[in-house]
């Protein structure tokens, strides 16, 4: 009889994780984060691609949190990993911040005319190095 429990606990996991990755879908599409990349990058006649990206992307990692099976990278894949969780987290980062206009403002505010390109270079930069180390001590 606790077989049910089990089925109505799985069944309620998997419609919570959908209504999640759902509305993390729609606010990824609702803010554009996704035609600006496409924009940025001269690419979107791929537009559907990215969005299949994003959407695989959020499947497999909540998978790979759920599930936690090892992959075997060993240190150098996780180092490879962490890089490219950096890049990605850092693009987010950096998108989320140009569509409501906080670097104009940072900029305005601190009066800073020359040397943005270094402030968006370190902010990378800063999240690559920390998607690094999480990654390296964590596997």
């Amino acid at each position: 009889m606790i077989w049910w429990k089990e089925f109505l606990m799985a069944v309620t996991g998997l419609c919570s994780g959908l209504a999640v990755a759902g509305g993390l879908f729609a606010l990824i599409i609702a803010l554009g984060l996704v035609a600006e990349f496409a924009d940025r990058t001269h690419t979107a006649r791929y537009i559907l691609w990215y969005e299949d990206a994003v959407a695989l992307g959020g499947i497999l990692g909540n998978l790979m949190s759920i599930c936690a099976f090892p992959l075997p990278f060993g240190k150098t894949g996780a180092g490879i990993f962490g890089i490219f969780s950096g890049i990605f987290v850092g693009a987010w980062a950096m998108a989320l911040t140009e569509i409501i206009n906080i670097l104009p403002i940072f900029a305005r505010r601190l009066d800073v005319r020359r040397g943005m390109e270094l402030v968006i270079l370190s902010m990378a930069a800063g999240r690559t190095a920390g998607a690094l180390i999480f990654y390296y001590f964590r596997f």
